[in-house]
């Protein structure tokens, strides 16, 4: 990929010059920066693995009499069983959050054929997530294990941010996002940053894309919870919670299990989409997932 490199750094100087001149907006803290935190609400979504139940209505019913208003569902699930979710979710107070994943391939792969599926696969899911009214549908750019991979240079970061603008403008078309998710190292060679993703959205300046900050990839990756998603701004479309040594129920880690700093950020900035769990339990989640609810809660509040 060719960019106008030209016209990039007029864009930029611009938008410098505009920064200087009326403050910064969406790049660090968004457009409600500086509102009343108090009237931000803690929307908690859970995937189907999360709530205790034998079927889907149990689960539902759990996360309703729990509080819990979103649901997310795996790429393939969706695909699978879309009609199932929207039957169940049907007169109830509980609406789809992100799409976790579920295409195929990868997009930073040195095969072409490769990326063909990444992009055939993340077609279907843009479409499906807008016909379930999600709010986007999560994508890392390649995992360490997907090899043969492209390098990490700028001619890959522009080649990315082009792939991303097509599917980002896709999903607009679709009323929903593509939604980027920085992992850990041990994950992810590339993309391992809450600002790096952020940076890749202002770059692009598509409202279709967007990322996602997760609470277990950033305690190994972030120097500041709170900076990560002030760096976010309004390009943040989506939040992963678990506890922060195992990725376990939140809590379940004991002490370390503390997103007080986070949310300080997330209510700075305004934050109005999901906080959605994507751990595992140790415990009995009958018992375990209230007291999860209740700990992020009681954190929200001192936030």
């Amino acid at each position: 990929m060719t960019l106008d490199r030209r016209k990039f750094i007029k864009t930029t100087l611009a938008g410098s010059a505009v920064m200087a001149v009326g403050g910064c907006t969406s790049i660090s803290g968004g457009g409600k920066k500086g509102s009343d935190t108090s009237d931000v609400e803690l929307k908690i979504s859970f995937q189907e693995g999360n709530a205790p139940g034998e079927n889907l209505n149990e689960k539902f019913d759990f996360m309703e009499a729990n509080g819990v208003v979103g649901f997310e569902p795996h790429g393939k699930a969706l695909l699978a069983r879309k009609q199932e979710y929207l039957d169940a979710l049907q007169g109830r107070n509980i609406k789809m959050s992100a799409v976790c994943a579920g295409f195929d391939g990868f997009i930073l792969s040195t095969d072409p054929e490769v990326r063909k599926l990444c992009r055939d696969t993340m077609e279907q899911l843009i479409i499906a997530a807008g016909e379930v009214g999600s709010t986007g549908v999560i994508i890392v750019p390649a995992f360490n294990h997907q090899q043969p991979a492209m390098p990490h240079t700028q001619e890959t970061r522009d080649f990315l941010c082009e792939q991303f603008n097509e599917m980002g403008t896709l999903a607009q078309q679709h009323g929903t996002t593509v939604i980027l998710e920085p992992l850990n190292r041990r994950e992810a060679f590339y993309l391992r940053l809450l600002a790096d993703a952020a940076s890749i959205c202002r770059d692009i300046n598509n409202p279709g894309v967007t990322c996602l900050g997760d609470f277990w990839h950033m305690t190994w990756e972030e120097t500041s919870d709170y900076g990560a998603f002030m760096s976010a701004g309004d390009y943040l479309q989506h939040v992963h919670i678990a506890s922060r040594k195992r990725r376990l129920t939140p809590g379940e880690d004991g002490e370390a299990d503390n997103y007080v700093e986070g949310f300080k950020a997330l209510k700075k900035i305004g934050y109005d989409k999901y906080v959605s769990f994507e751990c595992g339990c140790e415990g009995d989640r009958a018992v375990v997932i209230p007291a999860a609810l209740e700990l992020l809660r009681t954190q929200w509040e001192e936030a």
